[in-house]
């Protein structure tokens, strides 16, 4: 079966004897960025609009920043969306930096933006810290088989150079000498060229230093404005308590 039924996937449809672009081009141009963009299926349909503000409390105040959950996810919000309208005019400006606990809400928005800026054709990359830094691991794998043959500088200079980085999930994790320096490397050479990261991360910003190491940590203070997404629940976990009782 087709997936356009008016060009039958030639691109083209004929209009008064001439062959000119069928408007499903646009659509699969856009579905090409978001694969390009590394962004995973299933963060691509989050938008500003299906951020829901019921999920962060009016009542409990975050002791880190003195303001009841639901502020912090509003000025969080607020500074998602200026940072769309303002990226789209300058893409020198400072990153930001998302803090919270898991199901927070982090990724979602860091998705929100991507999405908005892959709406106007913003080159962007979307990449999963644990995920990069195996991919980068697996380049010293003699043996590795597939079509996937991207040496660690083809990986590291993807993600040093494109116009917007996101980098999710810079989680907790065991971070070795080897992957601090990685994401150094990454970090530096973004700060010294004035490339702007959006940076989610399940670590306080006071807390950064003991995984990261200072000097990474001095570069994200460097160049992102910190934010933070306080919980009371796990929001994954209450939706799906939600979608039970729908059931």
């Amino acid at each position: 079966m087709k997936a356009c039924p008016v060009c039958e996937d030639r691109g083209v449809v004929i209009k008064n004897n001439v062959a000119v672009p069928c408007p499903c081009n646009k659509q699969r141009a856009l579905v090409n960025r978001f694969k390009e963009a590394g962004l995973p299926e299933g963060l691509r349909n989050h938008t500003f609009d299906k951020f829901n503000f019921k999920y962060y409390s009016r009542l409990r105040v975050d002791p880190e920043r003195k303001i009841t959950y639901y502020e912090s996810a509003r000025r969080t919000f607020q500074a998602a969306q200026d940072f769309v309208r303002n990226f789209k005019n300058d893409r020198h400006i400072d990153g930001l930096l998302i803090t919270g606990p898991v199901g927070s809400g982090k990724t979602f928005l860091a998705a929100c933006i991507a999405n908005a800026l892959l709406e106007t054709e913003v080159l962007l990359l979307f990449v999963v810290v644990p995920d990069l830094l195996d991919r980068l691991r697996s380049t010293y794998d003699q043996n590795r088989q597939g079509t996937d043959y991207y040496s660690e500088k083809d990986l590291l200079d993807a993600a040093r150079e494109v116009p917007l980085l996101f980098l999710d999930d810079l989680g907790a994790h065991n971070y070795t000498e080897w992957t601090k320096n990685k994401l150094y490397s990454i970090l530096n050479y973004r700060v010294n060229h004035r490339l702007p990261v959006i940076i989610t991360t399940n670590i306080s910003l006071e807390d950064l230093g003991e995984y990261l190491g200072e000097r990474t940590t001095s570069r994200i203070c460097q160049m992102c404005w910190p934010y933070r997404l306080p919980v009371e629940d796990d929001i994954r976990m209450v939706q799906r308590r939600e979608r039970l009782r729908e059931g």
